[in-house]
């Protein structure tokens, strides 16, 4: 996070964490309550339909009561970084200047704690406005190891909950995304580097090679975001830890047998913390 009270210049600050200098000077402009309505029900139609492009995204509006352009609905798609065949919001754009990893989990049996971990970030709607979540999860038995959020898509708070994860689990021996630039930012794999961990990156356009993390989304918006309609960051960030905690501990999977991540996590790890 830039710290402006900090001895630390803004410049290195912003070179520090890959941010552009004038992002940190732009105020961007309010978005109505109308386009913030419209932009929750198209997350929610994006996440049923994630095949469906502006035109189709359109229809289903019409059919819900929504008299709206395409080339509106288009607008708000690229606002929340959404594009047909994702099963997700696209928030984490690539860089072309960054060094992008071969995928490397085709064909692994990933039975064991700590062998892969993924992260993924998506687009949270709240009453009035919106803010991005990032999660760190074990692969083996979909326990949430971190998690942050933000109202900018800067690559801080992806690190910092890296670095959480790190600082409580140790290691995985893979570490999996997709090629957002926070992802492939120098920060985020320079840890990954230090730590001796592989870094895999899912082929563009293939949201299945990050499917559990995928699905976890899914769960957290029907589950908990939708139903909260947070007013602010800060309840946001007290029901996600509810819910993160209920989804670790007590909420049983059946692909994993009915047991908890939780469970499954501490029965195949090593060196769980």
């Amino acid at each position: 996070m830039i710290d402006r009270a900090h001895e630390l210049p803004l410049t290195k600050q912003c070179k520090i964490l890959n941010l552009s200098r004038s992002s940190i000077y732009y105020n961007p402009a309010q978005i109505s309550e109308k386009d913030l309505r419209l932009m929750r029900e198209i997350d929610d139609i994006h996440l049923k339909y994630p095949f469906y492009g502006s035109r189709r995204i359109r229809n289903e509006l019409w059919d819900r009561g929504y008299r709206v352009g395409r080339g509106h609905v288009g607008t708000l798609m690229k606002k929340m970084g959404i594009e047909a065949l994702y099963p997700k919001p696209r928030t984490s754009k690539p860089n072309p200047a960054h060094k992008v990893y071969p995928y490397l989990l085709r064909s692994l049996s990933i039975t064991q704690a700590n062998h892969v971990w993924c992260a993924d970030i998506t687009y949270l709607p709240m009453a009035k406005g919106f803010c991005y979540l990032v999660a760190v999860m074990d692969w083996a038995g979909r326990k949430v190891l971190s998690w942050r959020l933000s109202n900018t898509l800067d690559t801080s708070f992806c690190l910092e909950a890296l670095e959480e994860a790190i600082e409580n689990y140790g290691t995985p021996e893979i570490f999996n995304t997709d090629q957002g630039c926070q992802f492939t930012s120098e920060a985020f794999t320079g840890l990954l580097h230090e730590k001796e961990v592989k870094i895999s990156m899912d082929g563009k356009g293939r949201w299945l090679d990050n499917v559990f993390i995928e699905r976890l989304w899914r769960s957290v918006k029907y589950e908990e975001v939708y139903i909260k309609a947070y007013g602010s960051i800060p309840e946001a960030r007290r029901g996600l830890a509810e819910y993160f905690e209920l989804y670790n501990e007590r909420r049983r999977h059946q692909g994993l047998d009915d047991l908890t991540p939780d469970e499954v996590y501490f029965a195949t790890s090593d060196n769980a913390a």
